[in-house]
């Protein structure tokens, strides 16, 4: 199903990203060495709720997890890269966290993720991957707008990526949002321009480049959701979702202040 928006839900979209970006950003803020990521979730779920929000992770089932996924943020840590199962687990100095989070609100979803690094410690390669995502998220943004096509997202982001010297997983992607948290059309973080669906004003998508240091390949924990990069290796995350306009694209999910 893709879901092109009307005038009036695109403002309703626009309050679930700000209602993202200001929890990911509060997260941000209370993270630090020693804390737990079941303290993060029950963080996550106070303030969805506070707004009069629902989170789209709770009940989340889908053909590729062991679910239902039952906890309101995705805490990946390190080697886990996406759907980060929080767990018993205090953050150390120097960690990677990704913190990946949907939220619907007035019938209307967004999602965005973001990784930083808990404590002073601050690995270099740790910091080029973070920023390699980032890139490539940007580029990702910039290519997309009204007559633009699938693949030419696809094709930006990978190629920042590929630049940077990652290899690029395009089994799990970018894909559109809307009233639900997943929807089509799939958008790859590698690919061909030209190709794929003609993007139209009012449709939304949530873009979000990740990698691995120095593999493609992942494996599943024993939850049943956490992925991790195969050979043990960092990986980074970073997500907003976005509104195609009549002359470009606007990110819902940007945070007001870093």
């Amino acid at each position: 199903m893709i879901e092109i928006l009307n005038a009036a839900e695109l403002v309703k979209a626009r309050e679930s990203g700000a209602l993202v970006a200001e929890i990911l950003q509060t997260l941000k803020s209370r993270c630090a060495v020693g804390t737990n990521l079941l303290d993060i979730d029950r963080w996550t779920r106070a303030m969805i709720e506070e707004a009069g929000a629902q989170s789209c992770y709770v009940d989340y089932e889908p053909s590729f997890g062991r679910g239902p996924f039952g906890h309101y943020v995705c805490t990946s840590v390190n080697d886990a890269v996406l759907h980060g199962m929080p767990h018993d687990y205090a953050l150390a100095d120097g960690d990677l966290l990704t913190l990946d989070l949907a939220v619907l609100k007035n019938g209307l979803a967004a999602d965005s993720a973001i990784s930083f690094l808990v404590g002073d410690a601050r690995p270099a390669e740790s910091v080029a991957m973070i920023s390699a995502t980032e890139r490539a998220l940007r580029a990702g943004i910039a290519a997309a707008g009204p007559g633009a096509r699938i693949g030419d997202i696809s094709s930006a982001i990978g190629t920042v990526l590929s630049e940077a010297g990652y290899p690029v997983n395009a089994e799990f992607g970018g894909h559109g949002i809307g009233s639900t948290m997943h929807q089509d059309p799939h958008v790859s973080n590698s690919g061909r321009p030209g190709r794929g669906y003609q993007l139209r004003p009012g449709l939304l998508l949530a873009l979000e480049p990740w990698v691995m240091a120095d593999t493609a390949e992942l494996v599943t924990d024993a939850d049943g959701w956490t992925l991790r990069s195969a050979t043990g290796c960092r990986t980074a995350h970073s997500e907003h979702t976005i509104a195609i306009t009549e002359d470009g694209a606007e990110v819902l999910t940007l945070p007001t202040k870093a």
